[in-house]
């Protein structure tokens, strides 16, 4: 029996020889659902992880809720992010919480250390735990317990998929990305909240719908807010913000857990969306940063500041040169 195998991505060599190889798949999809181009199977069922994030906020502005709190362009861009626990974030996470009449407490996504390294550092060195204030979906439950108090809901058990505020955003992500709720399986993400099955190409089709959006849509309004608070969707250093400073109002860049990567391309309206798929977040550089590539989409400029990304170079403990990570895949018309 013959099996199908998705196309290699990624190489990664030891030496003059390749000794791994990262497969995955890739859509680009426009806003109608019409695959653009493609690489594997666009239909491959993909849990989204933190892609969901820019449509999990849009309620807020849907219902009202950001306009009755205050949320501007930096909030929702926080909220539509996968955070680093910098000090910045944690601040404007406070302060939206401070808004809606919660304390820290109530978030429920649990803590880990800060994704940036050196906060990380100096919160060790102070005798400092982290708090779910670092969690990088920080933001993302802020954004639900600010639907709760603007609907009078219970906070409690915001994370219930039973829970209207579960299910407000379970309808809103099915709509964006072209489907039903009876379409996606619902799983428990990493944060505890539910999180989505997709297929590939409905993921990239809710990226295009943010880049082709009308300005004073919600969706216009998300896609304005994360293309100018680039570091509001990661944070220093990591490959999201890199690309969007790197190609500033061009390109909205996310990341989600076990090697997803989805981006909303302003000018020419497409969505991408691409999983790697042994889950290796360290195949993402090599693999979006060339389908941008073939997509006429990075300049000399941009490729030179996002080289160290593009082709990672591999060094042993001693520094030495020991191989890298390069690109192979190329795309096709859908």
């Amino acid at each position: 029996m013959t099996e199908n195998y998705a196309p290699v991505l990624v190489e990664v060599t030891r030496g003059s020889e390749v000794e791994s190889r990262h497969r995955g798949e890739i859509a680009v999809v426009d806003e109608g659902g019409t695959v653009r181009h493609r690489l594997g199977d666009p239909e491959m069922l993909v849990c989204m992880r933190s892609l969901a994030k820019p449509f999990q906020v849009m309620p807020l502005l849907t219902t009202g809720a950001a306009a009755a709190f205050g949320f501007g362009p930096q909030e929702l861009a926080l909220m539509s992010g996968s955070l680093s626990g910098q000090d910045f974030q944690v601040a404007l996470v406070e302060q939206i919480l401070e808004r809606i009449g919660l304390n820290p407490g109530t978030l429920q996504c649990g803590s880990h250390p800060p994704l940036h390294r050196p906060t990380a550092k100096a919160l060790a060195q102070a005798g400092v735990k982290p708090s779910p204030l670092h969690h990088t979906c920080a933001g993302k439950h802020a954004s639900m317990l600010a639907l709760c108090v603007h609907h009078g809901w219970p906070v409690k058990d915001y994370l219930n998929p039973a829970h209207p505020v579960q299910q407000l955003i379970l309808q809103t992500v099915a709509q964006t990305v072209g489907l039903t709720p009876a379409d996606i399986t619902v799983a428990l993400d990493g944060c505890s909240a539910p999180v989505f099955y997709a297929p590939l190409r409905n993921i990239a089709r809710g990226f295009a719908r943010l880049a082709a959006a009308a300005p004073d849509s919600p969706e216009g309004a998300v896609m304005d807010a994360c293309l100018h608070h680039p570091r509001h969707i990661a944070g220093d250093g990591r490959l999201e913000t890199a690309i969007m400073e790197a190609r500033p109002d061009r390109i909205f860049a996310k990341t989600g857990a076990e090697g997803g990567f989805a981006l909303a391309l302003a000018r020419e309206g497409l969505g991408v969306a691409l999983k790697i798929e042994d889950g290796a977040s360290r195949a993402l550089g090599p693999a979006i940063l060339e389908v941008l590539q073939q997509l006429g989409l990075l300049s000399a400029e941009a490729q030179k500041s996002l080289a160290p990304q593009w082709r990672p170079v591999l060094y042993n403990h001693r520094k030495q040169e020991v191989g890298l990570l390069r690109p192979v895949l190329t795309l096709v018309a859908g």
